[in-house]
């Protein structure tokens, strides 16, 4: 009876979660337009001050760094005083280093309040992923994380746009620039406070292993029958998300040198690349979305992989518009696909310990974090001793390599009883999670991820 009225409260419709999608999505989007407008601005105001190449490199990805190290520890802030509150918290702390950002004269304080975005960043990444798959639709999270990425994606470029026009025709004013990002940064405080409700999206459950797992049951053990322990290494997950980011980021930002200089193309052929990547995210995220939730988890994560391998057989064979141009429509397409699908993943193994779900997220976020790092790095020293063509070799045997990887995770994944795992976090063990034993004679259920 209890799972019944459970079910028929996931899959029938909810003004709540309506509201609550609303808040999400304006969140990532005034969030991500405000940054956009900060992203744009930002390297071009460093500059006027006087900071070479290399340190605007440093300043650009300081955020990220302090972001990366402390999402592993910082999330327990938001597991302690709730999601919705870590989210707001983190939210109003960005908004005040966007405010002082008007008032920065300095490189020293241009540094300063990079650092402090990354710690807000380190407690919002989290606290919001925590908080979407909270109060989503157990069976809609993926589509719901693909609309928030939608929202993000388009934001940013609008942003990024609308910076360099403020700047145009205010003959570069940068204080322009910031105050903007400022009163757009305070629109997400306020769609969190009003649209976001309070609260759990499901009633709680008296059985504490049905409030933890948020997936179907199977039918009751056989007495008798010991169901033997799960043990899975959380950084399994962590490497996935590393090995994935980094391959996807190798390219990034060589990009525009991939364009230019290896293909010979034109700044403005470069530009209409740009214009049709943002309508192929915005095409297929939302789509992607719903392929994770009702059809295939496997293969939606394997087409991350699957587009990394043959765009890099596209640059490196048809170094001209239109086989670039094919080449960055399959990037997306690949990009489209794993970030929902990413997500949904972060919320899923941290649906096995809700009272730590936020530290979950952010060791998981936090491995992604360090793939964006380490892939343009990693990049740029292969192109820079072996060219080219080594560059991208390299990234076809990578992205191989996470086809295997893939394979493991679906597989660790539909295993028994992980969504009612617990995770041990002693410094020893951290990482490891123990799904409980169920003792002899005791007619317990055991869950599992559906294999599709």
């Amino acid at each position: 009876m209890v799972q019944s009225n459970q079910s028929h409260h996931l899959q029938s419709p909810s003004p709540q979660r309506t509201r609550a999608l609303l808040g999400v999505i304006s969140e990532g989007f005034f969030s991500r337009l405000s940054f956009g407008l900060i992203a744009f601005a930002l390297p071009l105001y460093a500059r006027h001050l006087g900071l070479s190449v290399a340190q605007i490199g440093l300043l650009a990805s300081l955020n990220i760094a302090v972001s990366m190290a402390l999402k592993p520890f910082i999330g327990w802030i938001a597991d302690r005083i709730g999601y919705k509150r870590g989210a707001t918290l983190s939210i109003g702390l960005r908004s005040l280093m966007v405010l002082l950002l008007v008032a920065a004269s300095t490189p020293l304080h241009l540094y300063l309040l990079q650092a402090s975005r990354g710690v807000a960043k380190a407690l919002r990444d989290p606290a919001m992923h925590a908080l979407i798959a909270d109060r989503s639709a157990k069976k809609q999270l993926a589509a719901t994380f693909a609309w928030y990425q939608t929202a993000k994606g388009t934001a940013s470029s609008i942003g990024k746009g609308v910076a360099g026009v403020i700047l145009t025709l205010t003959a570069s004013n940068f204080s322009w620039v910031f105050g903007l990002a400022f009163l757009l940064s305070v629109l997400p405080l306020i769609a969190v406070s009003v649209l976001i409700p309070k609260g759990k999206s499901s009633p709680p459950d008296k059985s504490p292993a049905l409030a933890q797992s948020p997936f179907p049951t199977a039918p009751p053990l056989k007495t008798g029958r010991q169901t033997p322990p799960l043990k899975t290494n959380l950084l399994l997950f962590v490497g996935y998300g590393f090995l994935l980011s980094s391959i996807g980021r190798m390219l990034r930002s060589l990009m525009p040198l991939l364009l230019v200089e290896y293909a010979g193309l034109s700044a403005a052929q470069a530009g209409f690349f740009y214009l049709v990547s943002t309508i192929v995210t915005l095409v297929s995220t939302p789509v992607f979305g719903w392929l994770y939730d009702r059809a295939s988890r496997k293969w939606v994560l394997m087409t991350r992989s699957l587009t990394n391998v043959a765009s890099s057989i596209l640059y490196w064979v048809s170094p001209t518009f239109a086989g670039f141009l094919s080449a960055k429509v399959c990037d997306r397409i690949g990009t489209a696909a794993f970030r929902p699908a990413w997500a949904a993943m972060m919320a899923e193994i941290s649906a096995g310990d809700k009272s730590k779900r936020a530290r979950i997220i952010g060791l998981m976020s936090a491995g992604e974090d360090a793939g964006t790092v380490v892939g343009p790095l990693l990049a740029g020293l292969i192109w820079s001793a072996w060219g080219v063509a080594a560059l991208l070799g390299t990234r076809i045997v990578l992205a191989l390599l996470a086809e295997l990887y893939t394979l493991r995770v679906v597989r660790v994944m539909h295993r028994p009883t992980l969504s009612g795992m617990r995770i041990n976090w002693t410094p020893t063990a951290m990482g490891s999670c123990q799904a409980p034993l169920t003792k002899a004679g005791e007619n317990q259920p055991s869950y599992h991820l559906p294999r599709r």
